[in-house]
C-alpha cells in the first residue's frame, strides 16, 4: 500500500503487509495530516481503510480532512471507529463504535477487530489513549502490532511525542516497524518543518530529513524554499521562471529584470520557491550571497549564442561552489542556429554527467524536464537533518 507522503515514499517505498508505522510527532507541530495522507491516499486505490478518532466526534474528523480536499464521503471503503462519542454521552451510527473509550480492554477489543476486516488501520491519536488510559497502555498498542502482522494488514499510528516517560517513548519507537519523525526547525522561534525517517526495518534508508509545508487543499507538500535560475543577460531566465510558476512576478526596467524573479510551483508533492537573478555582471555579487541559500540551480543558456557560454559557466561558478546540484536548460531551441545540448556540452567543457535539457522557455517546452531533473537529485541527494 502507498504511504502517500511525497520524497518518504521515494525512499520507503510501499508499507508491506503486517508493517506498523508510526508518525511521531513533535507537539509544536501540526502532524496529524500525515497519517491522514497517508489513509486517504490508499482509500483513493480501493483499499479497506479505517480511522480511529479519540479526541473529535466523527464529523470534526470529517471537517478535519475537508481541509485538505479530502472529502471520506465519496468512499464505500471508509470506516470510522468511534472512540469518542462515549466520552460526551452522545450516540454514534458509526459502524465500529467504543461505548466506553476509558476502559482499554473494549478499546482493545475493537480495534483488534478492525485489524482484521481492513486493509489499513489508522489510529489517529496514541497519545490521546494513553493520556487517558495511563502509560500500561502502550502495551495494549504493542499487541496490535501483533495483530497487524498475523492479519497481513498495515497499522498506522500518529503519536505526539509528548514528554512521557522514556520507557514508554522508548517503547513507542521499539514496536514499530518503521518510525518517521515529524518536527520544527528551531531558532527561538519556529522557523519550518521537516519530517525524517527514524527507521524502517524493510529497506536500507540512511538517516534523512526533508522539509515541508502543508498546503491546504492538498496536505504534506515536500518544500523547496530556494531553486536558484540563474544565467547571461537575455539567456531567457525570467520566461523560464514564469513558465514553470503557478504565480509569479518580476521587477523590470525597460523590458529587462533588474532585481529578482519569483515564482512559486505545487508539482508532484513538492511546494518550491525559485528565485531568478539578473544577469547583468553589475548584479554578481547577489549570486554569491543567493548561492548560499538555495537548494540547487537551474542554468538557462541561449541556444543560439555560444559568445555568452563563458559569461553562463563563471555565474554557474558563482552559484554552485557550495556543491549545490544543477542542471542546464538549454534555452532556445526553437530558434535558426540553436545548438544541441551535446555541442553545448563540448563548448563549456562539461563533465558527461551533468544534465543538459532543451527547452523553449516563452511557450514552456521542456521547462518541467528540467525541474524534475533537479528535484531527482535532489532526492538522490538528500537532506541533512537540520
Amino acid at each position: 500500500m502507498k504511504i502517500g507522503i511525497p520524497v518518504l515514499e521515494e525512499l520507503l517505498g510501499r508499507l508491506p503487509k503486517g508493517k506498523t508505522l508510526t508518525y511521531y510527532i513533535d507537539p509544536e507541530v501540526e502532524g496529524d495530516v500525515f497519517a491522514m495522507q497517508t489513509l486517504y491516499t490508499n482509500l483513493e486505490e480501493g483499499h479497506r481503510c479505517a480511522y480511529v478518532t479519540s479526541t473529535m466526534n466523527s464529523s470534526s474528523v470529517k471537517n478535519r480532512f475537508r481541509e485538505f480536499g479530502w472529502e471520506l464521503d465519496d468512499f464505500q471503503n471508509f470506516s470510522m471507529i468511534d472512540a469518542y462519542s462515549g466520552f460526551v454521552g452522545s450516540t454514534s451510527e458509526e459502524r465500529y463504535v467504543v461505548k466506553d473509550p476509558s476502559n482499554p480492554s473494549e478499546l482493545d477489543e475493537v480495534i483488534r477487530k478492525v485489524l482484521r476486516e481492513n486493509d489499513l488501520v489508522v489510529v489517529g491519536a496514541l497519545s490521546a489513549m494513553i493520556d487517558i488510559c495511563g502509560e500500561d497502555f502502550a502495551g495494549i498498542a504493542e499487541g496490535w502490532t501483533g495483530v497487524a502482522r498475523d492479519s497481513g494488514s498495515r497499522l498506522v499510528f500518529s503519536f505526539v511525542a509528548w514528554p512521557y516517560s522514556e520507557s514508554v517513548l522508548n517503547r513507542i519507537k521499539d514496536m514499530s516497524n518503521a518510525v518517521v519523525t515529524v518536527g520544527g526547525v528551531h531558532h527561538r522561534v519556529v522557523l519550518g518543518y521537516y519530517y525524517g525517517i527514524l527507521k524502517a526495518d524493510w529497506v536500507d534508508v540512511e538517516n534523512v530529513a526533508v522539509l515541508f509545508r502543508l498546503v491546504r487543499p492538498g496536505g504534506v507538500r515536500a518544500y523547496i524554499p530556494k531553486i536558484l535560475v540563474t544565467g547571461p543577460f537575455n539567456a531567457g531566465k525570467s520566461s523560464f521562471v514564469h513558465s514553470i510558476s503557478n504565480k509569479a512576478v518580476s521587477v523590470d526596467r525597460l523590458g529587462t529584470t533588474v532585481a529578482l524573479d519569483h515564482g512559486h510551483v505545487e508539482y508532484k508533492g513538492f511546494s518550491i520557491d525559485i528565485f531568478g537573478t539578473p544577469g547583468q555582471e553589475r548584479f554578481d555579487p547577489l549570486l554569491k550571497v543567493l548561492g548560499r541559500e538555495a537548494l540547487g540551480v537551474i542554468l538557462v543558456v541561449d541556444s543560439t549564442q555560444p559568445k555568452t557560454f563563458p559569461r553562463a559557466k563563471q555565474m554557474l561558478e558563482a552559484t554552485t561552489r557550495f556543491g549545490l546540484p544543477y542542471v542546464i536548460a538549454a534555452n532556445k531551441q526553437d530558434m535558426p542556429g540553436a545548438l544541441s545540448p551535446e555541442e553545448i556540452r563540448k563548448r563549456m567543457a562539461l563533465p558527461d554527467d551533468i544534465l543538459i535539457i532543451p527547452t523553449v522557455a516563452k511557450n514552456g517546452e521542456g521547462v518541467y524536464d528540467v525541474l524534475e531533473a533537479l528535484l531527482k537529485l535532489l532526492i538522490g541527494g538528500r537532506y541533512d537533518e537540520p
